[in-house]
């Protein structure tokens, strides 16, 4: 099911909270260009990026604008919420840093989206030289994490769908196929279920699973091997992202306790799940009982990630970060143990903080699977 598009009142809610996040941190506002944060913000999404500049300006005591080429126009109105934003175009052979400096306070201080090319950055410093900007992630990071109740609910849907991807996957056969093959199954079964994208199908079998990000390649899946299927994409707009690792065939003593241990430190990691907790203490809680068991020098990435209209984005779980949980934050839990040239195990839910602990997004079951 395509749920109902984010009306011009969500995406202006939006626009006013950034504003609202940015006179926070000490500063007069943001600048939004092509990527996450332009859909996030107007529903908007160029066909294209391309070298002519495309830039949200929403900053205090002003009303929202963008500027853009004026090929683009009809787009950017015909978006949810290009209702929400004054639109200024410009023509090829036009300055558009001048005429987007037009826009900005001349000593303003801005976070501009990391997705921002430099040669748009350089030019706005030159044509603007007093104005200073900032990257969006360093000083607004949260400013897409506290989703929305019909944000999580977008988010539950393409868990479901993922993990109605993985017991279909776990009923294919495994030995004597390539990981690419299986990783092309899990493709087709993730648009199968209402993905619109699909960011990645991770295939690591036997000593691949010992790398994190194992990209699927050519190696036969024998018999014995343990592997670890990490993927996802968006499904109306918002990401998805599991991780479970099976078994073919029967696993070694030591495997199994491995699984076990990866097991009890996801849920460690759960557990700890709560508004008014730093979030590095997610990552310390399923870090600890790696490293009680004696494998912590074999987890050897974070615990977790945010996730909402990308799949990796703020806040992360992680040693260090010391953010505090609200509700409506959405995020991985993902232990793991890589023993190096045998064999990995990962498993991985997404998550969203409530009022009181935590709801899982992904709710097939966590026991070692054995496939054929």
């Amino acid at each position: 099911m395509t749920r109902a598009a984010f009306t011009t009142q969500d995406f202006a809610r939006r626009i006013e909270r950034a504003v609202e996040q940015a006179q926070a941190a000490g500063l007069d506002g943001v600048l939004v260009t092509p990527g996450p944060d332009l859909v996030y913000f107007t529903g908007y999404q160029p066909t294209a990026i391309t070298e002519r500049i495309t830039l949200l300006v929403a900053q205090r005591g002003h009303d929202p604008a963008m500027i853009l080429p004026i090929l683009e126009r009809p787009d950017a109105e015909a978006a949810p919420g290009g209702a929400a934003v004054t639109l200024t175009d410009w023509t090829d052979g036009d300055d558009p840093y001048a005429a987007t400096a037009e826009l900005l306070e001349p000593e303003g201080r801005y976070a501009i989206s990391d997705s921002a090319w430099a040669m748009h950055v350089l030019a706005l410093q030159a044509a603007l030289p007093g104005a200073h900007y900032v990257s969006m992630t360093s000083t607004l990071p949260m400013l897409r994490a506290v989703k929305t109740a019909e944000e999580i609910e977008r988010l539950a849907a393409a868990g479901a769908a993922a993990d109605a991807s993985l017991e279909e996957i776990v009923q294919v056969r495994f030995a004597g196929r390539t990981e690419n093959e299986v990783a092309a199954d899990l493709n087709a079964l993730l648009r199968k279920h209402g993905h619109s994208q699909v960011d990645f199908t991770v295939v690591g079998s036997g000593p691949n699973g010992a790398n994190p990000h194992h990209e699927a390649g050519e190696r036969t899946i024998e018999q014995g091997d343990m592997v670890v299927l990490d993927f996802g994409g968006l499904k109306d707009g918002y990401g998805s992202d599991t991780t479970r690792s099976v078994h073919v065939g029967e696993p070694t003593a030591e495997e199994r306790e491995v699984y076990e241990i990866v097991k009890r430190a996801q849920q460690a990691g759960f557990d700890a799940v709560r508004p008014g907790i730093a979030c590095q203490e997610i990552d310390r809680a399923a870090r600890t009982v790696i490293a009680d068991a004696g494998y912590g020098e074999y987890f050897i990435h974070r615990v977790g990630h945010g996730i909402g209209v990308t799949t990796h984005e703020p806040p992360y779980m992680i040693e260090g970060e010391e953010r505090l949980i609200e509700p409506g934050m959405c995020f991985s839990i993902e232990p793991g143990i890589y023993l190096p040239q045998r064999f990995g195990v990962r498993i991985e839910d997404i998550v969203v903080a409530t009022e009181d602990g935590g709801r899982r997004l992904n709710n097939t079951h966590r026991e070692l699977r054995i496939v054929t």
